[in-house]
């Protein structure tokens, strides 16, 4: 006689992602977005607000590194400038 193991559904199948607990709130807000924007799912309006939020940090972190490169090339844009200011036209001609 053969013997046949039972396998439950919770053995076969296994989560697809992880569970994420809201607020009722939170949940509403969703709701009313995924009305909105005619999103299929809650899950794509997250996944557009973690687009938009992604964008908004990599904004943030490259206008912090044209701050720095701006602040690294001002003293010899300065230098520059003074050394070519004696043999400026303006001056020459006035």
């Amino acid at each position: 006689m053969t013997r046949y193991t039972t396998h439950y559904i919770s053995d076969r199948i296994r989560p697809v992602g992880k569970p994420l607990m809201l607020r009722d709130d939170d949940d509403r807000r969703i709701e009313h977005l995924k009305r909105r924007l005619h999103a299929p799912s809650k899950v794509d309006v997250v996944r557009s607000a973690l687009t938009l939020l992604e964008a908004r940090a990599e904004r943030i972190e490259r206008i912090a590194r044209w701050r720095r490169a701006a602040h690294a090339a001002a003293a010899s844009s300065r230098e520059v400038l003074h050394d070519f200011q004696p043999h400026s036209r303006l001056r020459r001609d006035a």
